[in-house]
């Protein structure tokens, strides 16, 4: 994964590799700017005096998660990303809460409805999914003043509900053209994980199988259908799946599960697609879409595995890629933390006070810090995000489990909570480190 590069003022440069980034902090001529992404600040460039080479941010809106890519004009990769989403944690909070007010304003004590004199402005969207409008557009803007972006290239998805529900349904006119059947057929792929559902083998043809088949009378609506192998699917034939699978109880109690999940996943991405395209625009760069065919096909025809990050990377026009077999950063939206400063029991009424603030000693729950023990349980130097208590003895979540008990005086803070986890996802290329800081020697005493 390449490094990114910042002038003395905090102007983008073009990316570096990890050897030049190691060289130049045992130099003295660049200080750790950032972790995740890592990110070195020069102390004597700046961007005037400095080449810059068009770049695209690209982006693979998900419901559950986001694939992000910065490519470098001629098809380089310098950036992969996937982006996880927290709408379901807020969409249940929401319910929580709303659940909790309704017992304390209902009948413990008398409050008048106020809903009638409340209105939606326009374009509004449910914090959930406007939570994936917000963090992929902030994550877009952080890129922008990480590296010299000239455009913008995302995934402009749409599913036909209708047709998903009604595969049946006429005068819909792409249905008789090229991509009939096409849509219907991806998200089946999405929905089973691109694996049979009777055996889960995967990376081979997978053929569209009726649960409850069509010799007795079973329909074509999305949640009869499911994937399956040539052999399971010819084994199955017209049995019931109830007796198909009679000795594995396991796998038809997790199909059935699976054939009545709802279409949200499919309902969140159609609502959000122009939200987010209309937040890109207002970015004032150039932005361009490609649909989920086009994606697929220069994803097939350049021989890329699929991942989020990499889908990301061949959004739109794409003649090559290189350099995309690097490690992809997982990036996870955990929050800021919670406005409430209490612990509520199952009527909705407070049980117990947490800490007046948020910040303990210095730190505060989210932190990346580094904590060096000469001594104890723990002897060693451990780096991760810290959770505070108001006692000083902190937990410390690394990369190898949580170390409980760690004091906040050998605790030093290397980049604080921004809202996210971040994590390296290994990559299949021999050799390669698992993390750039890694490479770079990075040490909490080189911040500035």
């Amino acid at each position: 994964m390449s490094v990114f590069v910042l002038d003395k003022h905090k102007k983008p440069l073009m990316p570096c590799s990890e050897k030049r980034a190691r060289l130049m902090l045992e130099r003295g001529r660049a200080r750790v700017h950032r972790l995740h992404p890592f990110t070195v600040r020069l102390v004597d460039r700046v961007a005037a005096d400095s080449v810059l080479q068009p770049i695209a941010v690209k982006l693979d809106p998900g419901s559950k998660t986001t694939g992000i890519a910065a490519v470098r004009e001629g098809g380089a990769v310098l950036f992969l990303g996937e982006l996880q989403h927290r709408g379901r944690q807020i969409s249940e909070a929401l319910t929580a809460r709303g659940a909790m007010r309704r017992r304390r304003r209902g009948n413990l004590r008398y409050r008048p409805a106020r809903f009638d004199n409340r209105t939606k402005p326009k374009g509004w969207l449910p914090p959930s999914l406007q939570h994936r409008v917000d963090t992929v557009s902030s994550w877009v803007a952080r890129l922008r003043r990480a590296l010299p972006v000239t455009s913008i290239a995302t995934e402009l998805v749409r599913f036909d509900m209708q047709l998903l529900e009604n595969p049946d349904i006429s005068g819909v006119g792409y249905q008789q053209g090229t991509l009939a059947g096409y849509e219907l057929r991806e998200f089946l792929l999405n929905k089973w994980n691109r694996a049979c559902a009777y055996c889960g083998v995967v990376n081979v043809p997978l053929q569209i199988e009726h649960i409850h088949s069509k010799a007795r009378g079973g329909s074509n609506r999305e949640s009869n259908l499911t994937l399956a192998c040539q052999p399971c699917n010819q084994e199955k034939g017209a049995q019931p799946v109830e007796v198909y699978l009679a000795g594995r109880p396991a796998v038809l109690a997790r199909i059935k599960a699976t054939a009545k999940r709802p279409l949200k996943d499919a309902a969140a991405v159609n609502a959000t697609r122009w939200a987010l395209f209309n937040r890109l625009k207002q970015a004032g760069l150039p932005v361009s879409t490609g649909s989920g065919g086009r994606t697929k096909w220069n994803r097939s025809r350049l021989g890329i595995p699929k991942t989020h990050s990499l889908d990301a990377a061949c959004v739109g026009e794409v003649d090559a890629l290189s350099d995309w077999d690097m490690p992809s950063l997982s990036i996870k939206a955990t929050g800021r933390g919670s406005y409430c400063r209490t612990r509520l029991d199952k009527f909705g009424f407070p049980r117990g006070y947490l800490t007046r603030e948020k910040r303990i000693k210095g730190f505060q729950t989210g932190d990346m810090v580094k904590a060096v023990l000469a001594k104890g349980v723990h002897v060693g130097t451990w780096i991760g995000r810290v959770a505070v208590r108001a006692t000083g003895s902190f937990n410390i979540q690394t990369a190898s489990g949580v170390r409980q008990g760690i004091g906040w005086k050998v605790c030093r803070v290397i980049q604080r909570a921004d809202g996210y986890g971040y994590s390296t996802t290994p990559t299949e290329k021999k050799g390669a480190a698992s993390s750039p800081c890694l490479k770079a020697g990075v040490s909490a005493a080189k911040f500035p």
